[in-house]
């Protein structure tokens, strides 16, 4: 596995941010569906990443700058074919030591409540992240949930 930083660009990426843009909006309200579009993750804030196998792609993770001290994971999302073997833990431990490479001291991210998060908060949670109030101008809402880690 190689996370290459870059790659909005590619068709299987934008193939990948869409399944989990359809995905998220089609559990959780339209108010409170955070994900980005290919567009909305092409910013200078946020540095996005893609994880592959050769050429066959795995998964996908941002990390957006909120301030000086604290960043943002998003867009985690591993591809149907490849659940189950590490990719997101990968993506996240990555995501997590960019942060720190930038001096952050927090990394937080905001994620669901719906039963298809399950498996993403339980290892947000094997990860050290902790509940934390909303942040970054999110709405508080019981379809959302904040976490963060202190780094």
């Amino acid at each position: 596995m190689e996370l290459r930083a870059g790659g909005l660009d590619d068709p299987r990426v934008r193939a990948l941010i869409a399944h989990h843009l359809a995905d998220a909006r089609g559990s959780t309200p339209a108010d409170n569906a955070h994900a980005l579009d290919a567009a909305a993750l092409d910013r200078p804030d946020i540095d996005f990443w893609a994880m592959w196998e050769g050429e066959e792609l795995l998964g996908i993770g941002a990390l957006r700058w909120l301030d000086a001290d604290h960043a943002e994971i998003k867009s985690m999302r591993t591809a149907p074919t490849h659940l189950r073997r590490g990719v997101a833990r990968a993506i996240l431990t990555q995501l997590i030591a960019q942060a720190r490479a930038h001096g952050f001291a927090r990394v937080s991210l905001e994620t669901g409540t719906a039963p298809m998060f399950d498996a993403a908060n339980r290892m947000y949670e094997a990860a050290g992240f902790a509940d934390c109030p909303a942040y970054g101008g999110y709405p508080a809402s019981p379809h959302n949930r904040f976490m963060t880690l202190a780094l």
